[in-house]
């Protein structure tokens, strides 16, 4: 099975993918390029919705329209294009930091990660927005990113990516508690002066999905693969992705087996984009087993 590009298009820096089951559409963002795209797979076409500012994540809302984290807060639209409404604000200094990952949780609270841009201390965190306040849950991170939920809802992920770890919780899906934290996967940190097209690196985790088998499949930004782990953390595959830097994988189509995976040209050297030249495009393949459907935030 072979991967292919959604459309010719190609976008800074997608993430956020998720499939919508009552549209049959494929929505994801581009955060540097502040917009957010959907798609009818079957037809190709694409409608293109511009933010005021990065759209680090989206969710479904269940009466329609979308969650949106955006660099100062959480926002709520209550149709495609419709009028941005402010849920709650950022506890960060939006000078120096923004929303990244995020996505709604299995009893509908919409959940964001935040990423510190300077990249010098774990200065970022992990929110939850649960009705108008926005509570964090974690912190000592630089950039969120691989949040998903098991199947069951008892266990949650997040991932910082330049520590190149995953973590994991116990996870109470009626309180939202979170305890028992460990270190679900690791991987060796990037090699000091490594350049593209030398050997000896497998990437950083980013963005993340989850199958109905409990494997956590997750994208290696720089790493040209994908990860799929066991619900233990052990490496089932690693699945070759046509671009050097993969963001965020997502289950989609009407039996939930066809692999979304959003890419990233933004800043990467020409060198890369010669050997990648779909980078930045959003790909698709059939899988064996289906992935989990997409949560709705609950309004």
């Amino acid at each position: 099975m072979t991967w292919q590009a959604l459309t010719p298009q190609t976008y800074e820096l997608g993430e956020s993918p998720f499939w919508h089951p009552h549209e049959q559409m494929l929505y994801w963002v581009d955060i540097p390029g502040q917009h957010i795209y959907r798609c009818n797979v079957y037809m190709g076409s694409v409608q293109t919705w511009a933010m005021p500012s990065e759209p680090g994540s989206i969710a479904p809302a269940q009466s329609g329209g979308l969650v949106i984290a955006l660099r100062d807060g959480i926002y709520r639209a209550h149709e495609w294009g419709g009028a941005l409404t402010k849920l709650a604000a950022a506890h960060h200094d939006t000078a120096t930091t923004r929303f990244n990952d995020g996505k709604a949780d299995p009893a509908g609270r919409f959940w964001a990660g935040t990423m510190f841009e300077p990249r010098t201390s774990a200065s970022a965190g992990l929110f939850m927005l649960d009705g108008a306040a926005l509570e964090q849950k974690v912190s000592n991170a630089t950039i969120a990113n691989g949040l998903a939920w098991s199947p069951d809802a008892q266990t949650v992920f997040w991932a910082d990516t330049p520590a190149h770890t995953v973590r994991a919780w116990d996870f109470n899906a009626v309180t939202s508690a979170m305890t028992n934290e460990r270190i679900f996967k690791q991987w060796p940190g990037k090699p000091g002066g490594w350049q593209f097209g030398q050997s000896g690196y497998g990437g950083r985790p980013d963005g993340a999905a989850v199958d109905a088998e409990g494997n956590y499949y997750v994208a290696m930004f720089e790493g040209a693969r994908i990860c799929k782990l066991s619900p233990s953390g052990f490496e089932l595959a690693s699945i070759p992705v046509p671009a050097q830097c993969p963001t965020m994988p997502c289950f989609g189509g009407d039996d939930l087996k066809t692999l979304y995976v959003t890419t990233a040209c933004y800043n990467r050297s020409d060198a890369e984009l010669r050997a990648y030249p779909q980078s930045g495009c959003v790909f698709s393949r059939r899988v064996d087993v289906p992935g989990l459907p997409v949560n709705f935030y609950a309004d």
